[in-house]
């Protein structure tokens, strides 16, 4: 193994130069609100088009709003552990 090359830190992994990996709740977090996204999209033009465009389009603005904050969101907890003391 090169000297460049370093060893994300297995599960959790807690070293390697990218630091540490998102936790399992982190990832729930992002899967849960990225899943809400897709489901508003679908719900917005597959439902509400029928119905308001008007209303299809406020949903769809939400919707593309969700996925920065569920990266944000997401990151949080690990952002603080990369954060030297």
């Amino acid at each position: 193994m090169a000297a460049d090359d370093q060893d994300p830190g297995g599960p959790g992994g807690t070293g390697g130069p990218w630091g540490p990996q998102p936790s399992r709740r982190d990832k729930r977090l992002y899967l849960v609100l990225m899943t809400i996204c897709i489901g508003l999209f679908v719900i917005s033009w597959a439902v509400l088009d029928r119905y308001s465009q008007a209303a299809a389009i406020a949903v769809s603005a939400v919707a593309l709003v969700i996925p920065p904050f569920a990266v944000i969101i997401a990151n949080a907890a690990s952002a603080s552990d990369r954060r030297r003391p």
